[in-house]
């Protein structure tokens, strides 16, 4: 009897310990105040909650397939802060980005795709450097939010948010993205011309400096992938 106990036990030891040794992956499937998957557009890690390595992919750009689109538009002040849930929390360190896209007359964010030289970056996460190594301040969050700049013109927009997990990006294609689309309404905006204005895929290449690091060795800083951030 003893034994067998010490059996079972051990065995449950050893389950525990797989268990903490599986990749932990995440989604960010909801604006904050909303129902999973309503104004974000469903993605293809929605079960899975995989990163997507390939940066030609035109997944890069929302990671969906072709034709997914959510059922509804929020409305978002211009100037305000609008925020993503992470499910579950976010388990790597990396940066956090996010990216608008103006959505073109005659379509809305429930029906455009985001193809071409249409996003521009609002936020870049900036790292901490501590005895060689990365961090941010991301990690563990379970909602991640930004503020759209006041200047922004109003109208439909994709909202893109971006987690990239570098916790094994000193390899080729190590990196993760995380990635989630929102489709919004730009309300009481401004006049401003945001850019530069970039394409999703097209922008990243997988040897950028921010995309394949060692963020655990000699790092004496980090500028993350894609165009300047535009503040309005």
């Amino acid at each position: 009897m003893k034994l067998s106990i010490a059996f079972g036990l051990a065995l449950a030891a050893e389950a525990v310990n797989a268990a903490a040794l599986q990749p932990r992956h995440y989604t960010f499937p909801a604006l904050t105040g909303s129902s999973a998957w309503t104004d974000v557009r469903t993605t293809v890690n929605k079960d899975s909650n995989a990163g997507l390595s390939d940066v030609t992919s035109d997944q890069i750009r929302c990671y969906t397939t072709s034709g997914t689109k959510a059922p509804s538009i929020k409305s978002v002040a211009a100037g305000s802060s609008v925020g993503f849930t992470a499910s579950p929390n976010i388990f790597h360190p990396g940066p956090l980005q996010f990216y608008l896209a103006k959505v073109p007359e005659g379509q809305t964010a429930a029906t455009w795709d985001g193809t071409g030289n249409v996003w521009f970056k609002i936020y870049a996460e900036k790292a901490t450097v501590s005895g060689g190594q990365l961090s941010w301040g991301s990690l563990n969050k379970g909602t991640v939010s930004v503020t759209i700049p006041k200047n922004t013109p109003s109208g439909d927009y994709l909202l893109r948010v971006e987690h990239i997990a570098l916790h094994q990006a000193s390899n080729l294609n190590g990196a993760q993205f995380y990635i989630s689309c929102a489709q919004i309404t730009v309300t009481g905006g401004g006049n401003g011309s945001p850019g530069p204005l970039v394409a999703f895929p097209g922008v990243y290449k997988n040897t950028d400096p921010g995309i394949k690091v060692n963020i655990y060795s000699g790092a004496t800083s980090y500028t993350p992938p894609g165009p300047a951030v535009w503040s309005g």
